[in-house]
C-alpha cells in the first residue's frame, strides 16, 4: 500500500497523478525567481499538474573555493516569503545544519536532505524534529535498498512526513547512471519516489572547477523515469541556463518546460492507468 502525502490541496503517491518539483538550483536574483515560479505556476495550471517551487538559498557543496554559492538563509527565506505571498505556493529548500532546520521549516513547506549529507544522523534528527515533509536525496554512493536506515532514523525520530528522491548513481569517476530498478526497490518502503531528472544529468568534475551536464537527454530521461510509476518530477530549469551560476549545463530551458511536461503527463496517466502485469 502506498503512502499518500498531504500537502494543502496537494496529495503526493506513487499511485496518483505526477506532481512537479520544479525552479531554481540557486536563487540568483527575487526578479528571476517570481518570474520562474510565476511560469512554473501558469504552465502546470494550465496542464493541470499539481506544483512545488524549489530552490536553494545556499550551495555548500560548490567544487570550487569561488564558485557561487547564493544569497544565504536571510536572504533566501526573505525570497521564499515573497514567493508565497505573492504566489500562495508550496515551498522546498534544501538545509545543510541542524541549526537551520527549525528557521527554514517556519517559512518552506518541504525540507530537503541533501544526497552528500543523507547520513548525516544528526541533520536528519534536526529535520525530523520540525515535522516537516522531508524530501530525501538519494546519495550517488548509496544502493536503493539502503536508504531503508535513513527512513528509519526519521520515523524513530517520530516523522513519516517523507519523501525519497532518486539522482542518479557514481558510475566510476565523472559520471552517474540512472538504475532504473532503484525505483520499484525504493518504491517498496511505500513512501512516495520523485526523480530528480536534471541532477542526474551531472557530469561531475566535467568543467574546471565545476560540474557539466547533458541537457539534450532531460526528455529521454524524463520519460524513462515516469514510466516506472512514480510520485513525481524534480526539475531545475532557467530561462537562460548558459549564463546560469550553478548547473546550467544540466538545467533545463524555462521556455521548454511545457513541452517537456506535456509529454510526461500523458506518459504518467497511461502508465497509472494500466493494470500490473507479473512476470516473476
Amino acid at each position: 500500500m502506498q503512502k499518500t502525502l498531504v500537502l494543502g490541496d496537494i496529495r503526493i503517491s506513487n499511485d496518483l497523478p505526477l506532481v512537479l518539483v520544479g525552479g531554481l538550483n540557486v536563487f540568483e536574483s527575487r526578479d528571476m525567481a517570481l518570474e520562474v515560479a510565476e511560469t512554473c505556476q501558469g504552465i502546470c495550471g494550465k496542464l493541470g499538474i499539481p506544483y512545488i517551487f524549489k530552490a536553494s538559498f545556499d550551495k555548500a557543496n560548490r567544487s570550487a573555493m569561488d564558485a557561487y554559492r547564493g544569497p544565504g538563509l536571510e536572504q533566501g527565506l526573505e525570497i521564499f516569503r515573497d514567493i508565497k505571498t505573492r504566489l500562495h505556493l508550496p515551498l522546498l529548500t534544501d538545509i545543510h545544519e541542524p541549526w537551520q532546520a527549525k528557521v527554514a521549516a517556519e517559512v518552506v513547506d518541504i525540507l530537503q536532505l541533501p544526497a552528500f549529507l543523507s547520513r548525516q544522523t544528526d541533520l536528519v534528527m534536526a529535520m525530523a524534529r520540525t515535522g516537516a515533509l522531508v524530501n530525501i536525496k538519494k546519495a550517488q554512493f548509496l544502493a536503493p535498498h539502503e536508504m531503508q536506515y535513513i527512513l528509519q532514523k526519521f520515523e524513530a525520530a517520530g516523522n513519516e512526513n517523507l519523501m525519497l528522491c532518486e539522482r542518479g548513481s557514481s558510475f566510476g569517476y565523472n559520471n552517474l547512471i540512472v538504475d532504473m530498478l532503484a525505483f520499484g526497490i525504493m518504491k517498496n518502503f511505500e513512501y512516495p519516489v520523485l526523480f530528480d531528472v536534471t541532477h542526474a544529468l551531472q557530469i561531475p568534475g566535467g568543467r574546471p572547477g565545476g560540474a557539466d551536464g547533458r541537457r539534450k537527454n532531460i526528455a529521454a530521461l524524463a520519460r524513462a523515469g515516469v514510466s516506472q510509476k512514480i510520485a513525481g518530477l524534480f526539475l531545475e530549469v532557467h530561462p537562460n541556463p548558459e549564463l546560469a551560476k550553478c548547473d546550467g549545463p544540466c538545467a533545463l530551458r524555462l521556455d521548454r518546460l511545457e513541452d517537456l511536461l506535456s509529454q510526461v503527463k500523458e506518459l504518467d496517466v497511461l502508465i497509472k492507468n494500466q493494470t500490473e502485469i507479473e512476470t516473476a
